[in-house]
């Protein structure tokens, strides 16, 4: 039984009670202590051949450094749904531990839309990112390993441990360590000092960034994990041929490490509605959506009337592109809804200029939220405004915007106060979501067959408001790199900021006569895209002047972590 409408207890249930109201069975899941579980993989099976749910994905307007609270609506969206009476799931991806200590917080929601135990969210959950972590880390240790003994040894004595010499060019090499915090202490080291024969430049990056973090959230199953970590590619032989991680041996050993890792994470809102927080790619560095197995787990036991409400990382420009471009395209998963969330504070920003009023500035602003409107409908997505309202929101405002959303051509634009008042906060939401729904193809804008310059003009163009792109020498070699490599079929995925519609966070609102530089390109084969990076992109972030940590603690009395919200 699903819990009563406008129940006010936020107490906890067990996981198991969740599991069961789900529809899992008890021997489909794992706990993990009281409030979190896996789901086994044998359970997508069993619900595969079933009517699929409703599959709404949410995203937003080009954002502050704060974000917009897309988590906090996907809660309100699915705990509103329930109290219409519908099953609903979310789905969204688990925070990495950089941004939880560095700048936003927990990641868990906010107010009465949470995610609980937040505490665990926020920090390890079920060792997840760490599992991930550790594969990629061990791949990079295969590595070097392999370099140092083909440095030292016959190809007699290679060939007695039953190894072929590989000859790796050690300037090809292009897979670095992977840490879950942000330390910019990392950007640039050296590896094997006074080696003539081994030492070399590298770096760390964040682990969310990291294509094996892309592989479990693109993942379909066990096999197609094993499959995609084997062609993850890290360097080429002197002769020009790739070295993937099943060329060193690895690919079995990082599955290994990764199973468990695979299965979704089985939690709870604070109204008790069904979550499931599963993988965390970076958006503006990679795909930026929870996993395919979650959402295809969650579409099965939502049935069809049922509703399944994920989301995708900052603006459309980033997030919802790359949701559909590489998740849905490659999972044949079809949203029937996209909802925008929008804030005042947000659009102010994007439209403040030198003597601007307020008032003004968002006016100006507004042209913001027309642009994300155009990209999701030019997806073939119905889109549904959510105005996500604050305490010092003025009604004008609020209502200026709603407007403004109807003549840009959404199909229904509410304010939502779910931050304060849970589901019942996005009650209007949800009715808005239940009209507009409805099965249709997407659209998409390039074929697998266009070259991948064609494929980058397409995005910068349509999506960007680009005049189009400007390859560097770098990445023009690396164009080349890629179609020796084949990969000249495989979608693309661009690493910018997300905090303009460009590649330089300086340019607000909908720039304008302006071409996007594309500084590197390089193919990742396990993930299924060829990476292009627009402009500078950090992969590995800094702390800052007084980062959220400091006001991490536990409460000695009761255990408790306090200072995630």
């Amino acid at each position: 039984m699903q819990q009563a409408a406008g129940s006010a207890d936020s107490t906890p249930r067990p996981i198991e009670e969740i599991a069961a109201e789900a529809g899992l069975a008890a021997d489909e899941i794992e706990r993990r202590g009281d409030l979190v579980a896996k789901v086994r993989l044998g359970a997508l099976a069993r619900f595969a051949s079933q009517p699929q749910g409703r599959y709404v994905v949410v995203t937003a307007v080009t954002p502050t450094s704060h974000g917009e609270g897309k988590t906090t609506t996907v809660v309100g969206l699915v705990d509103a749904l329930r109290r219409r009476g519908r099953k609903a799931f979310g789905c969204v991806r688990q925070p990495s531990l950089g941004p939880t200590l560095g700048m936003k917080g927990g990641g868990a929601g906010g107010g009465r839309s949470l995610i609980l135990p937040t505490g665990a969210i926020g920090l390890h959950l079920t060792g997840d990112v760490h599992a991930v972590e550790a594969a990629h880390n061990l791949l990079a240790a295969a590595l070097d390993a392999r370099l140092y003994h083909e440095s030292r040894r016959s190809d007699a004595d290679l060939s007695g441990a039953g190894l072929d010499r590989i000859d790796i060019d050690k300037r090809s090499i292009r897979w670095p360590r992977v840490m879950d915090m942000n330390d910019r202490a990392l950007r640039r080291i050296r590896l094997s000092v006074g080696d003539h024969a081994t030492e070399r430049e590298a770096h760390f990056e964040v682990a969310a960034a990291s294509e094996v973090m892309a592989v479990l959230a693109l993942a379909a199953d066990l096999r197609d994990l094993r499959e995609r970590l084997g062609r993850i590619v890290v360097a080429h032989t002197r002769p020009g041929r790739p070295v993937t991680a099943a060329t060193l041996g690895a690919a079995g050993a990082m599955t290994a490490l990764l199973r468990d890792a695979l299965m979704p994470n089985l939690l709870q809102t604070a109204e008790r509605a069904p979550v499931f927080v599963h993988a965390g790619p970076f958006a503006n560095l990679s795909t930026g959506c929870s996993s395919v197995i979650a959402d295809r787990l969650a579409l099965g036991l939502a049935g069809e009337r049922g509703y399944v409400v994920t989301e995708a990382g900052f603006g459309a420009d980033i997030g919802l592109e790359k949701f559909v471009h590489l998740k849905c395209r490659s999972a044949a998963l079809v949203p029937g809804c996209a909802v925008l969330v929008a804030t005042v504070r947000a659009l102010a920003y994007q439209g403040a200029a030198a003597g601007r009023t307020p008032g003004e500035a968002l006016e100006a602003g507004c042209e913001n939220l027309a642009w994300h409107v155009g990209i999701a409908r030019g997806f073939g997505l119905p889109v549904v405004v959510a105005v996500n309202r604050y305490p010092d929101d003025s009604d004008a405002d609020v209502a200026l915007v709603l407007r403004r959303a109807f003549e840009f051509g959404a199909e229904a634009a509410v304010p939502t106060d779910h931050f304060a008042l849970g589901g019942a906060g996005a009650a209007a939401l949800a009715e808005a979501v239940d009209c507009v729904w409805r099965r249709a193809p997407l659209r998409f804008l390039y074929e697998p067959g266009e070259s991948l310059p064609a494929k980058v003009e397409a995005i910068a163009r349509a999506i960007y408001n680009a005049d189009g792109a400007d390859w560097s020498e770098a990445a023009a070699g690396g164009l080349d790199a890629v179609r020796r490599d084949g990969a000249d079929t495989l979608p693309v995925c661009i690493a910018k900021t997300p905090f303009s519609l460009s590649h330089d966070p300086a340019l607000r609102n909908v720039p304008r006569g302006y071409r996007v530089p594309v500084r590197e390109v390089r193919p990742d084969f396990g993930a299924g895209h060829v990476l292009v990076m627009l402009g500078e992109v950090l992969r590995m972030p800094g702390l800052g002047m007084s980062p959220r940590f400091r006001a991490l603690d536990v409460d000695a009395a009761s255990g408790r972590i306090v200072g995630l919200d």
